[in-house]
């Protein structure tokens, strides 16, 4: 779990708990984590002949938030036994692959004493910890950790004067624990050199008067060769972290505050949150256009591997969060990464590495001995469905043309030939969950969706067969849905249908996703008796059970499950709720509810404001990785919904700027 994520496109940073950078991504966003394994870049101090790591040391009380309107940390942490204080202000500059960190170091104690600031690094560049070299440069006064076109460059000052001590050493290697141990004695030996499994420390020393404090300034740079990362640190001296600070966030608030939102009757929790997950979002994006599902890496100690892929569905509810709350351009470069990677066939895969290559999957090529796609179809529905929106959004026409063959036509076929004849459904494939095989009811409206939009945008380019064709396969799964996937007696959509012989089975576990398809994708409209009814039977259903409110998935979902009795609640499928009551609300107090969820949300993110995948049912406390992109995406599509319809309703003329 990450407290907070820092990211400028092509370096991203991630923060733990205790205020201790934890995943270094370079030179993708999501790829090539040079802290993998569970490594960390500590921060202690020593004083009164005592070492204390942050991280290690429980008598530290810490707190991680954002600042409101910057993609910066505020990082506060007091060790009343110690008497001392650190705050810190850190921030991935904007402009160019630069960590910064501002701490200041107060001697909260009554008496005079020396304090010495220690940080600690840690790589496995490449992932791995053979081959990597680490040394002390005497000319650039820095630490240089490299290995082949990967290079981190480490320095910084205090009082204008450079560190003052520093060791490079072992780590996990003929019984070496690692440098950091040779802090404990408050001297480093000063090796210059080593190689293998590395690791470093650099040391700050000074004396501080009673309520004294003094300020340290540490950056880091990453490049490809020794040469871009001394560029790189020479820049930082010359512009001063202060000013690179300074101009980053500044930057952050600018981009955050392009538009005169009027939040009427949000409260300035929702708002900040809004805000937050308008930038957490952000920093998940790579400069080559894939946006990653979450940077936290600590679910690799639990599990098989991480977030840090490109889904396609994920992908889409970011990138259209963010044009739809005026950023346009996030959405065009994820399309283009989308054609670039799209299979020939039409259909996209599971997941992907930022870079545009295939991910891992557990999607079998065979079931029961027959050959079989591995994909989730809802993936390449979702595409061509934002594609759509995202037009609606930008009008920009000449960027729909200049994909349409390679991306839309090609993936829209696609869609409306991989269907079942008999029914007009589309074909088996892998729930949005990555779960189950079958026809899915949201899967099955996703491919509805899908074909409208590909009608209308066929529409728009004259493609007058094509637009009739799509139509027509739309009708067509429209009708399926409804005959198929709709249980009239039970008042419920099914979660799918699976086909065994030629034989269907249909599974009637509720399921939040098969209900809101149906809204989501206007196969029903929202005041429609049978949605209606529908989506409050599975509404009621999912909520059982639940102490701290929200909705889990679907009935007896058991990924991350905390009770017997209870499945996990989480951000996404609550606020899906909240679309659903704003919808079909037509007055201000049946938008009570709306802002109930709102608040709701904001009562369960981190103090940085970042949400989680879940939460525990009982406790409310974050469950699986955090952040997770698609929560925040999740909960600023649901903002902006909120603030058109307070539009549409006449009780406010200008609550959202963005049309």
């Amino acid at each position: 779990m990450r407290s907070l994520t820092l990211s400028n496109g092509s370096l991203m940073i991630t923060l733990d708990e205790f205020g201790e950078l934890r995943d270094l991504y370079f030179p993708h966003v999501g790829l090539e984590n040079h802290t993998e394994g569970g490594l960390r870049h500590r921060v202690g101090v020593y004083v009164d002949g005592e070492l204390s790591w942050l991280s290690a040391d429980p008598s530290w009380d810490i707190t991680v938030t954002c600042k409101s309107e910057s993609l910066a940390s505020m990082i506060c942490a007091r060790n009343s036994r110690l008497q001392v204080e650190i705050t810190a202000h850190d921030v991935v500059y904007n402009e160019s692959t630069i960590f910064l960190r501002n701490i200041t170091v107060k001697n909260t104690s009554s008496f005079a004493r020396e304090i010495k600031l220690y940080f600690g690094h840690q790589f496995n560049i490449f992932g791995s910890k053979t081959g990597n070299t680490g040394y002390y440069d005497p000319e650039l006064e820095a630490i240089v950790h490299y290995k082949g076109k990967r290079v981190f460059l480490i320095s910084g000052k205090q009082g204008g004067k450079i560190f003052s001590d520093y060791a490079v050493g072992l780590v996990d290697f003929e019984n070496k624990e690692g440098t950091h141990v040779d802090a404990e004695d408050g001297i480093l030996s000063k090796n210059p050199i080593e190689h293998g499994p590395v690791d470093s420390v650099i040391g700050f020393y000074s004396s501080y008067e009673p309520e004294e404090e003094r300020v340290t300034e540490y950056w880091m740079t990453a490049g490809t060769s020794i040469f871009e990362a001394k560029k790189l640190h020479e820049y930082v001296i010359a512009k001063t972290p202060a000013h690179l600070i300074k101009t980053t966030e500044g930057y952050w608030k600018a981009w955050v505050n392009r538009y005169d939102w009027n939040f009427s009757e949000l409260s300035p929790a929702a708002v900040a949150l809004f805000k937050k997950s308008l930038m957490f979002v952000r920093a998940h994006v790579d400069d080559e256009g894939g946006i990653i599902a979450s940077t936290d890496s600590d679910i690799l100690q639990h599990g098989k591997d991480t977030y840090a892929y490109v889904w396609p569905r994920d992908a889409v509810y970011s990138a259209l969060c963010l044009a739809r709350a005026g950023d346009p351009n996030v959405a065009r470069r994820f399309f283009i990464f989308c054609k670039n990677v799209i299979a020939p066939p039409g259909y996209f895969m599971h997941k992907y590495l930022p870079d545009g290559s295939l991910g891992s999957s557990w999607h079998p090529w065979v079931k029961n001995a027959k050959p079989q796609l591995p994909i989730q179809e809802d993936e390449t529905a979702l595409v061509v469905w934002s594609l759509y929106e995202h037009y609606l959004h930008s009008r920009d026409l000449e960027f729909i043309e200049s994909i349409y063959n390679p991306l839309i036509e090609k993936a829209a076929d696609f869609l409306a030939s991989f269907r079942t004849k008999t029914t007009g459904l589309p074909n088996p494939s892998y729930d949005l969950w990555e779960e189950q095989h079958g026809i899915s009811t949201y899967t099955a409206c996703a491919v509805y969706g899908a074909l409208q939009a590909a009608a209308e945008i066929a529409k728009l380019l004259g493609k007058e067969d094509r637009e009739h064709y799509y139509k027509e396969a739309a009708s067509e799964v429209r009708v399926g849905i409804l005959t198929h996937l709709y249980d009239a007696k039970q008042n419920q959509f099914y979660k799918m249908i699976r086909v065994r012989d030629g034989i269907f089975y249909p599974d009637s576990t509720h399921d939040i996703s098969s209900v809101y398809g149906v809204f989501s994708f206007g196969v029903l409209p929202p005041h429609d008796p049978r949605l209606v009814e529908a989506f409050a039977n599975t509404v009621e259903v999912l909520s059982k059970g639940i102490t701290v409110s929200g909705i889990a998935r679907y009935e007896n979902d058991y990924y991350y499950r905390k009770t017997p009795d209870a499945s996990n609640p989480w951000f996404i499928t609550s606020l899906w709720h909240a679309e659903f009551l704003i919808a079909k609300a037509t007055s201000n107090d049946e938008l009570d509810a709306v802002r109930s969820i709102f608040a709701w949300v904001c009562s369960h993110a981190l103090p940085s404001g970042v949400l989680s995948e879940q939460i525990d049912p009982r406790t409310g406390k974050p469950l699986s990785v955090a952040p997770l992109t698609w929560s925040h995406s999740a909960y600023v599509n649901a903002i902006l919904k909120y603030l058109d319809k307070l539009e549409a309703l006449g009780i406010c003329t200008a609550c959202n700027p963005v049309q």
